[in-house]
């Protein structure tokens, strides 16, 4: 009986510690905050890495690996300035304007890892001695029906703004985290089998199977995360990572769907493009 009071009692107390943090402005500033200087170090340190990149081999122009960095520089950047003045956005009228700002950055996050892969998926059918002149267009196709559709959701609610029409558009979020899951799974993985079955002395064989094995783990597990709290975020109110007075649940979100995969992956992908007349130039590696 002794045990159960004692349990209660804990049970309670850890209840009342997440609700007066959640409830409190001043700590919901401080971890908005938090939140945002964090968003701030990463799109510090992608535009570093673009800067160095295009330092090194500028006559490319924009390739694959200088437009993922600058997309992680933006997407990262623009996160920061949401969280700096979250409070103020909060505020802002009509809704729908809330909704663009804090939906935006989702949107081209997806963007910016789509494009990942993209890149896998030519690198396979090439390898293969497959066309792969369709994967570009189908990549454009693909991003521009995710972004009609979901403009086209922000101005019904514009004009209607019901629940259920909130709750459809937190779902598609939910839908185009997952196919983005499914296409590192599928992508990544058969990258990472057909390096597997390259020769042992292969030069650079085991860093690149490495590389796409990581990065492949870290955005798989990143999307399926965001599809999961993207479904538990349209049905339940507690699970609802939009509002002031979930500031615990935001930190927990964020660090583990944005801020660590990003950092991880900008970690794994660090390496630069070798100097000219060494070797020819790849992208993103």
């Amino acid at each position: 009986m002794e045990a159960k009071w004692v349990a209660a009692v804990v049970l309670h107390d850890g209840v009342s510690w997440w609700d007066s943090v959640n409830e409190s402005q001043l700590w919901q500033d401080r971890i908005f905050h938090l939140l945002s200087a964090l968003f701030a170090i990463v799109a510090s340190v992608a535009l570093v890495q673009f800067v160095r990149i295009q330092m090194r081999v500028p006559e490319y122009g924009w390739t694959t690996q200088k437009v993922f960095h600058f997309l992680n520089f933006l997407v990262n950047g623009v996160r920061c300035i949401v969280f700096a003045f979250r409070r103020d956005i909060q505020k802002l009228n009509p809704e729908i304007v809330q909704h663009i700002l804090l939906d935006m950055p989702s949107l081209a996050f997806f963007t910016t890892y789509a494009l990942l892969v993209l890149f896998w998926a030519e690198i396979y059918y090439q390898a293969r001695a497959e066309s792969s002149d369709r994967l570009r267009p189908a990549f454009f196709i693909v991003n521009g029906v995710v972004y009609a559709i979901q403009i086209i959701l922000w101005m019904i609610i514009w004009f209607k703004p019901v629940p259920f029409l909130i709750i459809l558009s937190k779902l598609f979020f939910a839908v185009v985290s997952f196919f983005a899951a499914l296409g590192f799974l599928i992508y990544g993985g058969r990258l990472f089998l057909m390096l597997k079955r390259f020769p042992v002395e292969s030069k650079g064989r085991l860093k690149k199977l490495q590389e796409v094995g990581y990065v492949t783990a870290i955005c798989f597990s990143c999307f399926l995360i965001r599809c999961i709290m993207g479904f538990f975020n349209a049905f339940d109110r507690a699970a609802d990572f939009d509002v002031l007075d979930h500031p615990i649940l935001n930190l927990i979100y964020y660090l583990f769907v944005e801020i660590l995969p990003s950092s991880l992956v900008l970690f794994v992908l660090r390496k630069l493009p070798p100097k000219r007349g060494v070797t020819q130039y790849h992208a993103i590696s």
